[in-house]
């Protein structure tokens, strides 16, 4: 199993009821899976959950839930952009409690069956895939975040010193939207809480706020909506829908790289937005002046408010993280437990969450409390699988998105200064992180010598001694601004 598709413990939510959407969940999955899949595979054994347009399915044990990755993703997708709307997305989750309830050693007994080889009871061949329900036009587009979303809180947010900056900042957005800080940027790497902080903000307007329209939802969720409505021929109600906001928050604006009538889209609902007074907040991976294929009027509206940085939490900071979720988990976890998830799990917080899952599913399952040693045994498959080996054609792929260019640019012989700075901090990486020798690494980059890398290296250290800039995208960054985020990126992969 990859290190992202780690499984996640939910709580012990009973279903709900109250949710047709839910209902309307299982009866599409029974049709789309057949009755015999559906009771073989899902009947007490799964617990569909809905959050805003997530759908989330929790099941028993992390071998089911590699099994539903296996077979049944593309079904879970498909379903969850029927019930709720094109930008939906089907996650998968793992809950022990589902284990306990209805045990699952029968199911792992028996070779997976695939969902085709069931036709649907309910349908007639011809039509075994059911035609994509039309949303009505008012649920087509996100009024505020539904009410049954259950939010990240703000005073839950643990940060490091370095991001005390922009905690700060987002809390007085919180506190007086649009007032200050508009539009306000968030960038960093992955897993270092740029969604907590954007569903702390939501959470904390509807609180304050409930009578305003708050929306909240990833750029690629804006792009769908965008898309149904140019397809459906109402784009003047789209626009009513963001523009008319109180507060928009957006994830992973970076989604909008490359796509040039989505930027200018969003272009127009930021500026109008902030025109009006109204707060927005927007997340990405990277400064916005690394955005570079994003439109020179978009970065610059980006640029005019705040732009803050979110640091991969450091030591200490991670055993906060570690020692705060799993007092609210089930079970006993020894403290030198924790420390060994901070000291081993540094990618992300993400990364310690599913090292967590993994020890609340050990102790639902002995039942006794997880020590030291009990936490080497249950995690050692999984930290192995978190390690990562860096190549030189990483370093090679991360150096050319950040400084738009090809893989032929750096191994050509040119010695222009566009080229040549990048090609030596290629160099310097791929000595610093990658086991390449030095003559591997100048065969790789053009076929250049061993002593051509070392001066290469030379040089960036130089650079890193003197606080160097050097110009990206027209823009002028430190040598140290630009090294942290392409280890950054190097890091996260």
């Amino acid at each position: 199993m990859q290190p992202g598709m780690m499984p996640q413990e939910t709580e012990r939510a009973p279903l709900d009821q109250d949710d047709p959407r839910v209902g309307a969940v299982l009866d599409e999955l029974k049709t789309q899976l057949g009755v015999r899949s559906f009771a073989l595979w899902c009947e007490k054994r799964i617990r569909p959950s809905i959050a805003d347009d997530v759908l989330t399915i929790a099941v028993g044990s992390p071998f089911l839930l590699n099994c539903f990755q296996k077979q049944f993703q593309g079904i879970l997708m498909a379903v969850a952009q029927q019930i709720l709307g094109p930008s939906a997305r089907a996650v998968l989750t793992v809950d022990a409690s589902l284990a306990l309830q209805a045990g699952t050693a029968d199911v792992a007994s028996q070779a997976p069956e695939s969902p085709r080889s069931t036709p649907p009871q309910t349908v007639n061949r011809e039509d075994a895939a059911p035609p994509r329900l039309p949303m009505p036009q008012e649920a087509a587009l996100p009024h505020s975040i539904a009410r049954q979303r259950r939010l990240a809180d703000l005073a839950d947010f643990v940060p490091s010193p370095a991001m005390e900056f922009a905690l700060t900042a987002v809390k007085h957005a919180a506190a007086a939207p649009g007032a200050q800080f508009n539009p306000l940027f968030l960038y960093g790497a992955v897993g270092t809480g740029k969604t907590h902080l954007l569903e702390g903000v939501c959470r904390q307007l509807r609180k304050a706020h409930p009578a305003r329209q708050v929306v909240l939802l990833t750029a690629e969720g804006f792009a769908n909506y965008f898309t149904q409505a140019l397809r459906d021929r109402t784009l003047p109600a789209f626009r009513a829908k963001f523009r008319n906001a109180d507060s928009l928050l957006v994830d992973d604006v970076d989604f909008f790289e490359s796509k040039r009538v989505f930027q200018e889209e969003f272009l127009h609902t930021v500026a109008d937005l902030v025109d009006h007074g109204r707060q927005v907040i927007v997340t990405g991976d990277r400064h916005p002046r690394l955005l570079t294929k994003l439109s020179e009027e978009l970065v610059s509206r980006f640029q005019s408010g705040l732009v803050c940085r979110l640091e991969t939490p450091d030591l200490d900071t991670r055993r906060k993280i570690v020692t705060i979720k799993a007092q609210r988990m089930e079970g006993e976890y020894a403290p030198e437990a924790l420390d060994y998830i901070a000291e081993k799990f540094n990618g992300s917080v993400r990364e310690l969450e599913g090292a967590l899952n993994c020890l609340q599913t050990g102790f639902a399952m002995a039942r006794q409390r997880i020590t030291l040693a009990a936490a080497r045994r249950i995690l050692s498959d999984l930290e192995r699988d978190c390690l990562r080996m860096i190549r030189l054609a990483d370093v090679e792929r991360v150096v050319c998105n950040l400084f738009g260019l090809r893989p032929k640019d750096l191994k050509s012989d040119s010695r222009v200064r566009t080229l040549a700075q990048p090609r030596m901090l290629a160099m310097f990486l791929a000595r610093k992180h990658t086991p390449s020798a030095y003559t591997e690494i100048g065969d790789h980059f053009g076929g250049r010598n061993h002593s051509t890398v070392m001066s290469a290296e030379r040089k960036v250290q130089q650079w890193l001694e003197t606080d160097a800039t050097i110009r990206v995208a027209s823009q002028s960054w430190t040598i140290h601004e630009i090294v942290s985020t392409l280890e950054q990126q190097l890091l996260a992969g």
